[in-house]
């Protein structure tokens, strides 16, 4: 995995290891020989607090600090670090928690992104594209968002540049049917993986998630076992909301991935750990930029260790 938390030329800011060091321990040694004080421990929470890791995870690795430091089994700045991290990665390793796209048995697998307007699904859908297309799949893009004019042109670019097979819709058309099109185009083509782009859905508007459930059932109808994939892309800077987001999301369809974009120079990547656990759904793709090449595969070992970079 690339690295997630760009180095910039300007003043950096302190990591998030730097932070706790900075706050929560003041006195390491000390800390270390299980002398932990409450103090220390409700500015650890604090700071985990603000790195939006949520209430349930910075709860429990609070705790486990406060366990290892009384039991004298992390003795060194180090260790304390190393310990956060296992933390970390437990949690990102907990539940449902598979990173691997599944594209079923009998091609074309159907690929289907959901998200609200501005995450960054579209992009998300083009990047996709590219990393199947460098890996020799044939893969058609469908626009189904037929009501934002924008996200048509720009899948059809992204189509071009990675030479995927496009199909859209006109202005006002169904979106269940340009999916039902897509999915026979690709199957007339030989296609392996069909990614339906859908309307930037807003999460508070019923009647929107109505006609996503509705391209779920067209597409499950017209291609049984489809979609092989719903994958609900989520913007990593708008911190807790992301969570209430994905539950609204997840209630209309069954979400099997997550994609979470603008990772990049986030000083709250502990949203990514929070989503998770709130959904119990695999982080599948983490965007750390607007090229390409910056569509990484989520690894949860080495999220921890960037996270978490003295």
């Amino acid at each position: 995995m690339g690295r997630l938390f760009q180095r910039t030329t300007e003043a950096p800011r302190r990591s998030l290891w730097q932070r706790i060091k900075d706050l929560a321990l003041t006195d390491v040694g000390v800390a270390m020989r299980g002398g932990v004080t409450a103090g220390s421990l409700e500015q650890l929470e604090e700071l985990l607090l603000e790195a939006d890791f949520g209430v349930p995870t910075t709860t429990r690795l609070v705790a486990d600090v406060e366990r290892d430091a009384r039991e004298g089994t992390v003795r060194t700045e180090e260790e304390f670090l190393a310990a956060l991290r296992r933390g970390v990665e437990s949690a990102l390793r907990s539940g449902r928690s598979d990173p691997a796209l599944h594209f079923g048995a009998d091609p074309p697998a159907v690929i289907l992104v959901i998200g609200v307007n501005g995450a960054g699904k579209t992009t998300f859908i083009g990047k996709l594209a590219a990393r199947l297309r460098a890996e020799g799949k044939r893969v058609l893009v469908a626009a189904a968002d037929t009501f934002r004019a924008g996200a048509v042109d720009q899948l059809r670019i992204w189509a071009d540049r990675t030479g995927a097979q496009f199909v859209g819709g006109a202005a006002g058309r169904d979106p269940a049917a340009v999916a039902v099109d897509a999915i026979e185009a690709a199957v007339a083509s030989r296609a392996d993986v069909v990614l339906i782009d859908t309307a930037g859905r807003l999460h508070t508007s019923g009647a929107l998630l109505e006609e996503l459930k509705k391209i779920a059932r067209v597409v499950a109808k017209r291609r049984p076992g489809a979609p092989q994939e719903t994958l609900l892309v989520l913007d990593a800077t708008i911190g807790q909301n992301a969570i209430a987001q994905g539950r609204t999301f997840a209630a209309a369809v069954p979400v099997t991935g997550l994609v979470l974009t603008k990772v990049d120079g986030t000083a709250k990547g502990g949203v990514v750990v929070a989503v998770h656990e709130a959904l119990d759904v695999p982080v599948k793709f983490i965007g750390i930029g607007e090229s390409a090449d910056d569509l990484l595969p989520f690894d949860a070992g080495a999220f921890a260790r960037q996270l978490l970079e003295p």
